[in-house]
């Protein structure tokens, strides 16, 4: 993860009210309202760790989307021909972390000027994307990076692929919840995963699950 500054945090937590969702008279419910975000930033097994840290997040799932190719596997994704992003399903409650402070994550868990990478993971499976599961996710995607890009915000444009979640794939269950059960087995998890993990939770130390 590059090191982003506290300026463009603040940049993205700014200006929510433009997309704020008026409450509907007369309905109340004591069960929670659960939504998705799609989102990927390179290795599956980062994505999932970082977003498990926030508070209002309830589950992560591991997978593949934005392919051509039903039931992939990881060995066939890893070849960069089925045209999957290695993604994760972020199952969130509204009413604790908005999708506007998710996407913030999202810009801090990556670099989402790398095309087709993030550091050494290399090809279109490890490419920046959210996938957005309706018009106003889209919206909010779209204008963000156009306000990051306008503020020039990273030294580079943008490269964030933009795109309607159509099928998800979920990945093989050793992928999943992958950094807690290998972070004492795996140098992958110790080198690169753990450092990136500790930098992200500095970030948001005050959005962090208790």
């Amino acid at each position: 993860m590059r090191k982003i500054s506290i300026q463009i945090i603040l940049l993205l937590l700014t200006g929510f009210s433009a997309f704020a969702v008026k409450p509907i008279k007369g309905f109340t419910t004591n069960k929670p309202i659960m939504d998705t975000a799609t989102f990927a930033t390179g290795c599956f097994w980062c994505t999932e760790a970082k977003f498990q840290q926030l508070k209002g997040v309830k589950k992560v799932v591991s997978g593949y989307s934005g392919g051509k190719v039903a039931n992939p596997t990881y060995k066939q994704v890893s070849t960069g021909t089925t045209g999957h992003a290695e993604a994760c399903n972020i199952i969130y409650d509204p009413a604790q972390i908005t999708y506007d402070e998710l996407l913030a994550a999202f810009f801090v868990a990556h670099d989402p000027t790398q095309l087709n990478r993030q550091g050494n993971d290399v090809g279109t499976q490890y490419r920046s994307a959210i996938f957005y599961h309706n018009a106003a996710q889209k919206q909010k995607a779209d204008y963000y990076i156009g306000k990051l890009n306008t503020e020039k915000a990273y030294k580079s444009k943008i490269v964030t692929q933009v795109a309607p979640y159509t099928a998800f794939y979920k990945a093989e269950d050793y992928h999943q919840n992958y950094f807690n059960q290998n972070k004492g087995s795996n140098p992958y998890c110790k080198y690169v995963i753990q450092p990136e993990l500790d930098k992200f939770k500095k970030v948001f130390k005050n959005k962090l699950k208790d």
